[in-house]
């Protein structure tokens, strides 16, 4: 049986933590781990994170010094569970957006044939719930204009639920990853794409944060827009 790893990205989630470890512990298999990725929350969420990881089996705790953004955390993360032997790497909102009990879903995928396993709302059975039309509008349109720039018929390319084969990740250049927020989720699966990965999409229901603020902001939407057509561009100079 392969080891899982599941990283979760954590900035003022102290009312989120709790409740989604033990939820995330107790869908994955009795050997597989989880990863809190923690960048010093000001609310304490990576001191709570400590004590859980001494209450429940399996979660380790990476603190790092400050706020560098969610694609930093994961490349964080994927290095330290790399290191540690993870065959398959799964990445998960600590906010209770994306469901714990999809974990072994999308764990039985990469299991059977897929490189990546995108958990995606796009996608026939696959919905978003609790948004407004304004946020539905930005999100569809995002991953729709993701799709059209760089040619690739992903149909959620900013959903950030996944799970990577230690394959893909090993095969990307991680160091080479210049964004952020949506842009890092588009540009990772791009990446693995034009790897020549086989990625998948399963259906998921998405919905809003039980509690606590989003970290989504137009600094992060807007860094998508203009990231997607240079990332193309990247690829093509590198083919060249």
């Amino acid at each position: 049986m392969s080891l899982a790893w599941l990283i979760l990205p954590t900035y003022n989630e102290a009312e989120n933590v709790g409740p989604i470890l033990r939820a995330a512990r107790a869908h994955l298999r009795q050997d597989d781990r989880i990863l809190v990725v923690d960048d010093n929350s000001p609310d304490g969420t990576g001191a709570l994170a400590d004590a859980l990881a001494e209450e429940l089996p399996g979660v380790e705790v990476l603190h790092r010094p400050e706020k560098q953004g969610l694609g930093r955390a994961y490349l964080a993360g994927f290095a330290y569970v790399l290191q540690r032997g993870a065959d398959l790497v799964l990445e998960m909102d600590a906010d209770f957006s994306h469901d714990p009990a999809d974990l072994p879903r999308l764990i039985a995928a990469a299991e059977d044939r897929a490189d990546l396993v995108l958990g995606s709302r796009y996608v026939p059975g696959g919905s978003v719930t609790d948004w407004g039309l304004t946020r539905k509008l930005v999100s569809r349109g995002g991953s729709w204009y993701a799709r059209v720039i760089l040619g690739v018929h992903v149909r959620d390319l900013t959903g950030g639920f996944k799970c990577f084969r230690r394959s893909v990740l090993e095969a990307l250049d991680l160091d080479a990853v210049h964004a952020d927020g949506y842009g890092f989720q588009i540009e990772l699966t791009y990446r693995t794409i034009k790897a020549g990965f086989r990625v998948a999409e399963l259906p998921i229901i998405f919905r809003d944060r039980r509690v606590g603020q989003s970290k989504m902001n137009a600094r992060i939407a807007l860094e998508a827009v203009w990231k997607v057509p240079a990332l193309r561009r990247r690829h093509s100079a590198n083919l060249s």
